[in-house]
């Protein structure tokens, strides 16, 4: 004979707690679905924010410079900038200024796979198409908000 289990009924003590959760379940949700459209092009989800930050820098960059603008400051830059180097997306040169530093630029093999991944934004508009754009705004704000991002 076996016995039923009745399934686990996750409590919680107040309604911040039941939001912490809600925002770690949807973090991994969203990363998930960004994962799919970035292996499309041999990427990890890191590899592309270093790209994007490079695209973005009017000037070479050192490891320093990418791991502070980093969405992810627990990467390991250092590690996925090389692996960038083996695919031919970035160049890593001595810096001019201090030879024990290294400066990166982007490839322009590396700005071409920006641009074709520019062009599926409708699938990143897909993960939130349950919000209109003003709930999506809100959304912004209020997330904004609690990870004080731009102060």
């Amino acid at each position: 004979m076996t016995v039923k289990r009745k399934p686990k009924i996750i409590t919680y003590n107040n309604e911040r707690q039941k939001a912490i959760v809600s925002i770690l379940w949807a973090y991994n949700w969203v990363i998930d679905k960004l994962r799919y459209i970035y292996e499309e092009e041999d990427l990890t989800l890191q590899q592309y924010n270093i790209l994007r930050i490079l695209r973005a820098s009017p000037v070479p960059l050192s490891t320093l410079q990418i791991r502070e603008q980093m969405l992810d400051k627990m990467s390991d830059t250092s590690r996925i900038v090389d692996r960038l180097v083996i695919k031919k997306l970035v160049k890593k040169v001595p810096c001019k200024g201090d030879k024990r530093l290294v400066d990166i630029t982007i490839t322009t093999k590396a700005v071409k796979v920006i641009d074709k991944l520019a062009k599926k934004e409708e699938h990143m508009d897909e993960i939130l198409k349950s919000l209109s754009l003003t709930e999506a705004k809100t959304l912004h704000k209020l997330l904004d908000k609690i990870s004080h991002f731009h102060r």
